[in-house]
């Protein structure tokens, strides 16, 4: 399969009409399978004015909603998924609060063991990284894009590479294996605007390789 572009927001919305007007063209611009609304240590309530800002713009687009660690938000708000990582909570508990259809996401740093262990759980897909410096959030763990490579040659659930990615760098992770690109200030902080990030980027990713 084609490799694709997997968006998450800023990790602040502090004018959330500026950014419904960026979303929109970054959507508008080519490919994005999927939306991650990913607000740390943000009050409930800022959360889901901004997902109900989101939603209809991906519901129209065919884009997959995923909000970023809290199954029971992403339940109560109607999320498509979500996406934990190895402290948040146990895949079981976050399944069945979320029901069977959605998708659930982990993080599983530059380890196939946790990996593995999260599709055996049941998990929709896993993510690797970070594989570049990222100023997004602190890292800890550096993988080898080899380890895409290997997952995609061993397991059948989807991997996606997260970490410091730009339309510069994606283009070796597609060819490594990676089924999903996660980028985020390589979109918001692009020179050219977001649009312009989202088109570069599915340029860089076009496969199959």
């Amino acid at each position: 399969m084609n490799c694709r572009l997997y968006l998450i927001t800023p990790p602040t919305l502090d004018d959330l009409a500026a950014f419904g007007h960026s979303l929109a063209a970054a959507l508008d611009a080519g490919d994005v399978a999927a939306l991650q609304l990913r607000l740390k240590d943000q009050p409930e309530v800022v959360i889901a004015a901004a997902h109900d800002m989101i939603a209809p713009m991906c519901l129209g687009r065919g884009v997959a909603l995923i909000l970023n660690d809290d199954p029971r938000l992403a339940a109560k708000l109607g999320c498509d998924g979500v996406h934990i990582g190895q402290s948040d909570m146990p895949i079981a508990e976050a399944r069945r609060i979320m029901g069977k259809n959605a998708m659930i996401g982990v993080t599983c740093h530059d380890s196939r063991h946790l990996a593995m262990d999260a599709a055996e759980a049941g998990a929709d897909y896993v993510a690797f990284g970070a594989f570049y410096p990222t100023a997004t959030k602190e890292t800890l763990y550096r993988p080898d894009p080899e380890i895409l490579t290997i997952w995609q040659e061993t397991m059948e659930i989807p991997c996606v590479a997260i970490g410091g990615i730009t339309a510069e760098n994606a283009g070796p992770l597609a060819r490594a294996g990676a089924d999903f690109v996660a980028v985020s200030a390589g979109v918001w902080n692009h020179p050219d605007g977001p649009a312009a990030a989202v088109k570069a980027i599915n340029a860089a990713i076009a496969g199959p390789f």
